[in-house]
C-alpha cells in the first residue's frame, strides 16, 4: 500500500500492490493520482505544495521527477549515498536540501496508512470465501 497524505491524515491518492513491491517503484504512480482540492471552485490541484519521504525515496529518479515537478520535498539522504558523494570531493556535489523540522511531519503518512490498517480488508491478502470458513455444526 503507497499512499499520500494530507496533514490531517486524510489519503490524497492511494495505490495497493504486492507486499515485495519496492517503495520507489510507486512513487510516480502516487504523485499522478494526487488531487488537491481547492476551496471555491476550479479543478483540483494535481501537484501538491511539498512533499516529504523516507530514505527510500532517495534515488536519482524520485529527485529528478519532483524537481522536474516543481514540487518543493524533503528527503533525507541515504547513509551510503552521503559517503559516495564525500569521497567523490568536489565532483560529488552539492549535499540536498534537508529541512529538520518539516520532516518530522512525515508521520501523518504513517498515521495514515494505520487508519487504512485498521479495516481488515485492507490488510489481509485475501478474502475469504464460503469454502474457507469451517463448518457451524
Amino acid at each position: 500500500m503507497w499512499p499520500a497524505a494530507a496533514a490531517r491524515c486524510r489519503p490524497l491518492s492511494l495505490i495497493v500492490t504486492g507486499g515485495q513491491r519496492a517503495d520507489c517503484t510507486q512513487f510516480r504512480a502516487v504523485l499522478e493520482r494526487i488531487r488537491v482540492p481547492r476551496t471555491g471552485q476550479g479543478r483540483p490541484r494535481s501537484r501538491p505544495d511539498s512533499f516529504t519521504a523516507d530514505k527510500a525515496y532517495s534515488n536519482g529518479p524520485c529527485r529528478e521527477y519532483v524537481r522536474r515537478r516543481g514540487i518543493r520535498h524533503v528527503i533525507p539522504e541515504k547513509t551510503h549515498s552521503k559517503a559516495a558523494r564525500l569521497r567523490k570531493g568536489a565532483r560529488g556535489g552539492r549535499p540536498p536540501g534537508f529541512d529538520e523540522e518539516r520532516y518530522k511531519k512525515r508521520n501523518t503518512v504513517e498515521r495514515a496508512i494505520n487508519r487504512l490498517k485498521q479495516h481488515r480488508a485492507v490488510t489481509t491478502r485475501y478474502d475469504k470465501s464460503e469454502h474457507d470458513r469451517p463448518d457451524k455444526s
